[in-house]
């Protein structure tokens, strides 16, 4: 399948490219955008959810793609996980 880039506030993340008729298509990108966010943090999942201070569960389900997060919340997410590592506050090897 061929694929798109999809950059979320200097955050590349490579995606499917979707049928235009796909009604799911968008709250799939959200969520594996999502994923990518997370995993960009060095973070699991308990650890994301407290860090954010979002509840467990709907980060989960957002992750998961169940329930579709806004993208502008997506977007000041992605936002605070560049400028913390930017600072060196999150990223850094746990050895």
């Amino acid at each position: 399948m061929e694929r798109e880039s999809f950059n979320v506030e200097g955050i590349e993340i490579e995606i499917e490219k979707y049928d235009k008729e796909d009604s799911d298509a968008d709250r799939r990108k959200i969520a594996y955008a999502f994923k990518m966010i997370r995993e960009e943090s060095g973070m699991s999942r308990n650890e994301f959810s407290a860090w954010l201070g979002v509840p467990y569960r709907t980060m989960q389900e957002w992750e998961l793609g169940r329930r579709k997060m806004p993208e502008y919340v997506l977007r000041l997410i992605a936002y605070k996980v560049v400028n913390e590592k930017e600072k060196g506050r999150i990223g850094q090897d746990k050895s």
